[in-house]
């Protein structure tokens, strides 16, 4: 490394700090394979934010995951290269490095794994190979110097190993707590939360059953089992194919898509976690999200259907959408009008002051290097 790069290096992290708050999370668990450093951070951020990494030019990562929407992009599903739309919401970033799988429907297991998908993808980035990803970074000097600096590699040697490993380590510094919610529940400020919060944490946990999946321990909380659920979101969808794919997919040879039944793109996603593990019980599951920040990330639910939280609680409180694949079974909670009021108010008590929009606080910027 340079002077001047280190140089600058140092001054950045030591400007936006190393550790930030983390009151109410759980330790973070940084893998040996990928250990983090100031430089690496610094490498991923680059590339977390560059569009060159797209068919067009247009798209990087930090396209879909923008900081001042939660890390999300505010649309009800995502939109990627030439303005090609998906079919899924986008998910937060925020505390990723505690999911125990990546994507809405769990297909991969690490931050490394999940970073490869979105660039090959044809709808988002819409590369056919990495290739032109290692064509750029082998060829700009500046890339060429921080590979250098971060993996002791040439240019010739970088790999597409490298640039997600790279990515992945700017984003397990993405991680925040020291909410409203936690200042109080494990704070002890009891002054951090208003009367009508107070009741919605207790709606929270008891008549709302919400904690039985966004979960809250005595000493962390992740707002997340890191599980899937059908929750009847999006069944009408592939309701008319099911029966008529499921019979077609036994009688097949293992494929994953029959030719007697071909699904669109949308009706495949529906499917959810059956996808990826082709167990009829995990038919239009999908991972519980965190509701941390969940004020700032909306829409909401996997296909972004529900525009705000007003409509997600309502929509539990009637018992959502019946199906049979439903699990798990969702009762009507006959929630009072402040009661509904109340749990509104406690879900915005769990926006941390680092990505609280309109701020001047510096809000991504902050680099969490270890993991204590």
């Amino acid at each position: 490394m340079t002077p001047i790069v280190a140089f600058i290096s140092m001054l950045l992290v030591s400007q936006i700090g190393i550790t930030g708050d983390r009151l109410g999370l759980p330790k973070l668990q940084i893998p040996a394979y990928n250990p983090q450093s100031p430089e690496k951070i610094v490498l991923g951020k680059m590339l977390f934010n560059d569009t060159r990494f797209s068919a067009d030019n247009t798209v990087s990562c930090a396209s879909c995951h923008q900081a001042d929407k939660g890390f999300t992009d505010g649309r009800p599903v995502a939109k990627g290269i030439h303005q090609l739309v998906g079919t899924r919401n986008t998910p937060t970033l925020i505390n990723s490095a505690f999911y125990t799988s990546l994507f809405l429907d769990g297909r991969r297991l690490t931050l490394e794994a999940q970073a490869l998908d979105p660039l090959v993808n044809p709808i988002e980035h819409g590369l056919k190979d990495y290739r032109p990803i290692l064509d750029v970074v082998q060829k700009d000097l500046v890339y060429r110097g921080r590979f250098n600096d971060v993996f002791d590699v040439n240019a010739t040697d970088i790999a597409i190993t490298h640039v997600v490993s790279a990515i992945a380590s700017y984003e397990r510094t993405l991680i925040t707590g020291n909410s409203p919610f936690d200042r109080f529940f494990f704070g002890g400020e009891k002054n951090a939360l208003s009367k009508s919060e107070i009741r919605g944490l207790n709606l929270f946990r008891r008549k709302g059953n919400c904690a039985n999946c966004h979960e809250i321990s005595w000493n962390n909380a992740l707002f997340t089992d890191n599980r899937f659920y059908n929750i009847g979101i999006g069944y009408q969808s592939i309701e008319k194919v099911l029966e008529t794919y499921l019979e077609e997919l036994q009688s097949s040879t293992g494929e994953e898509n029959p030719k007697a039944i071909v699904l669109s793109h949308g009706q495949r996603s529906e499917f959810g976690r059956f996808m990826v593990t082709l167990v009829t019980s995990d038919i239009g599951k999908f991972r519980t999200p965190t509701l941390r920040n969940i004020a700032t990330t909306g829409p909401y639910m996997h296909d972004g259907s529900l525009k705000t939280l007003e409509e997600v609680i309502e929509y539990y409180d009637i018992g959502g959408n019946k199906n049979p694949y439903l699990d798990p079974a969702i009762f009507p909670l006959n929630l009072s009008s402040q009661e509904k009021i109340d749990l509104l108010a406690f879900l915005t008590t769990l926006t941390s002051p680092r990505y609280r929009p309109n701020t001047d606080r510096l809000n991504s910027d902050d680099f969490n290097l270890a993991g204590d």
